[in-house]
């Protein structure tokens, strides 16, 4: 029975050592809600930049159709143009929603950036 139950203490550094001066939290915790914080940065710019693309697409077809307006009558292609029309609405509320959104999360992202940065000094030089 003497060898089964005996385990080997291993030496881990003091708590202390690992600790941030703000409030009194491990420093890997930090980095590590900054890489979230900035991957979910990230995230939001993506969204954004989808959302301009949707955005822009209806007003690229709206164009080429009033360039082009001259070659059919409008009122001969209206079963046409109305449904479009509508597609290219519809596409404007889903980008300018997308463009909103990804913006207040964007926003909100950089406050908590800055919540963190403001806790430590070490965090200033760090993060811009």
């Amino acid at each position: 029975m003497e060898g089964s139950g005996s385990r080997e203490m291993t030496s881990v550094p003091a708590r202390d050592e690992c600790i941030s001066e703000g409030d009194k939290q491990p420093e890997s915790v930090d980095i590590g809600r900054v890489q979230l914080l900035l991957a979910e940065k990230r995230t939001s710019l993506a969204a954004m930049r989808t959302g301009i693309a949707i955005f822009t697409l209806p007003l690229s077809v709206t164009t080429v159709l009033i360039t082009t307006s001259r070659f059919y009558d409008f009122l001969a292609n209206l079963h046409y143009l109305i449904p479009l029309l509508v597609v290219c609405v519809v596409l404007v509320l889903l980008g300018t929603y997308l463009i909103v959104i990804s913006l207040m999360k964007f926003q909100r992202e950089v406050r908590q950036i800055a919540r963190i940065k403001a806790k430590s000094p070490k965090w200033q030089d760090l993060i811009d």
